[in-house]
């Protein structure tokens, strides 16, 4: 099991997370941060940082928010835009810095106000 970001995290990204996660497995996209399912170690310091709650284990996830749980891994599976192959294991978020870019499902949303 890996955890993963619902969409109370879109348009918010306190961040306060990836300061806690232990091994920098927090990618940062456009408008939503994304926990690699493949560099997680399911330690959980991550989840009690997050202000809105949008952090919690895959088979935790709230009512409505499942399509969270695919849309985190594809982050890291799909090819994203302005970008030539997947992310993929990348060994750590610092490494490569701010995504700048959304999943599908994340871009089609509506900007909250």
């Amino acid at each position: 099991m890996t955890f993963v970001v619902s969409g109370a995290c879109v348009d918010v990204m306190d961040k306060s997370c990836v300061k806690a996660c232990p091994v920098d497995c927090i990618y940062e996209g456009s408008r939503k941060l994304y926990v690699n399912p493949e560099e997680c170690i399911d330690c959980g310091a991550c989840e009690p940082e997050c202000p809105v709650e949008a952090i919690t284990q895959e088979f935790d996830v709230a009512e409505g928010e499942e399509a969270h749980i695919a849309d985190g891994k594809a982050f890291f599976d799909e090819v994203l835009p302005g970008r030539d192959e997947p992310l993929g294991y990348v060994g750590g978020a610092r490494r490569i810095g701010p995504i700048g870019v959304d999943t599908a499902l994340v871009a089609g949303l509506p900007a909250k106000e």
